[in-house]
């Protein structure tokens, strides 16, 4: 009978390896995913974006040793990384399908929907060099690049283990209200970045709507964070990571606004704080994604249980 057990066990073991590797692979790619945005944002600041003016080699090489500076291998290491995110939404796609008949029926195509997001984003790279750092391309790349971010985050969340309690209420829909305002204010300060609207604006070259423009824009995204962060406070028996995710989102959004301030106030000079700035924006997106699939896979697993005249379905297969 022991032996029965183990053996069913290792069977079950051996039927959840593939999820556990596409799992562990999405997360990776998250992060990997992070890093590129915060290089990304570090070659505008640093001026490196035509750094290697040639795509997709940089000087005609793989690795242009003779011209390497600070400058081209930020370009050269940006475009590295993005290449190793490209292989691995490939090897990702490739596992989705390979062991569909295993995993979630969502998840190929989810995975189809990163491959085509990842390759739209190569497109844009490419241009983004071309056309010479024009500021509608350039916006639009890291646009790309927030959608298949928050993509990879909702593959993950959803692969991972997660048991309801059934008390979020009205959180997953002001999470995904307030994920949805902070990516339209990244997109928003990408404009402000690509347009250099804040040394136009300090130099008295053109107005600072654009400027003014993504700081009352912060507004909306700001109260609808706050709103989670409360709501998760004061819910009764809510799940603890909620409850962690929220207070990470509040943590970020304060940083978000200390570091607005200072760049603001520093005029742009500690290019760091620019790089934090948008990388610490992108992380709580990021945050408020996973808050969002939670709750939602809290809602709306809790409310499956039930018929419509609330009797409990037996959930338990056999």
């Amino acid at each position: 009978m022991k032996e029965l057990v183990l053996k069913q066990q290792n069977v079950e073991i051996k039927q959840q390896s593939p999820e556990d590797k596409i799992r562990r692979l999405v997360w990776g790619m998250c992060l990997a995913t992070l890093i590129l945005m915060a290089i990304g944002s570090a070659t505008r600041v640093m001026n490196a974006g035509l750094a290697c003016p040639d795509w997709p080699l940089c000087y005609g090489e793989l690795v242009p040793t003779e011209q390497m500076n600070f400058q081209v291998f930020l370009e050269w290491f940006h475009r590295l990384d993005a290449a190793l995110i490209g292989m691995s939404t490939i090897a990702l796609l490739g596992l989705s399908w390979w062991y569909r008949m295993s995993l979630p029926k969502w998840l190929p195509w989810s995975s189809t929907f990163a491959l085509l997001l990842i390759i739209f984003q190569g497109i844009l790279g490419g241009l983004t060099v071309t056309q010479l750092l024009r500021f509608d391309i350039v916006t639009a790349h890291l646009g790309i690049a927030l959608l298949f971010f928050a993509t990879l985050l909702t593959i993950g969340t959803n692969l991972t283990a997660y048991q309801g309690t059934g008390n979020v209420g009205k959180l997953p829909w002001l999470s995904i209200t307030a994920a949805i305002l902070v990516y339209l204010q990244n997109i928003l300060g990408a404009v402000v970045g690509s347009r250099w609207a804040l040394h136009q604006c300090f130099g008295g070259y053109q107005p600072c709507t654009i400027m003014y423009s993504h700081i009352l824009g912060l507004v909306p995204p700001t109260v609808l964070t706050l709103t989670v962060v409360y709501m998760s406070w004061h819910t009764p028996a809510l799940h603890p990571a909620l409850r962690r995710l929220a207070n990470m989102a509040g943590g970020l959004l304060l940083l978000q606004i200390l570091l607005g301030v200072a760049i603001f106030k520093l005029h742009l000079q500690v290019q760091p704080l620019t790089v934090t700035h948008q990388a610490v924006g992108a992380s709580l997106l990021g945050v408020l994604v996973v808050f969002s699939v939670f709750a939602t896979r809290d809602y709306f697993t809790i409310n499956s249980m039930y018929q419509p005249h609330g009797t409990l379905v037996n959930t338990k297969t056999e």
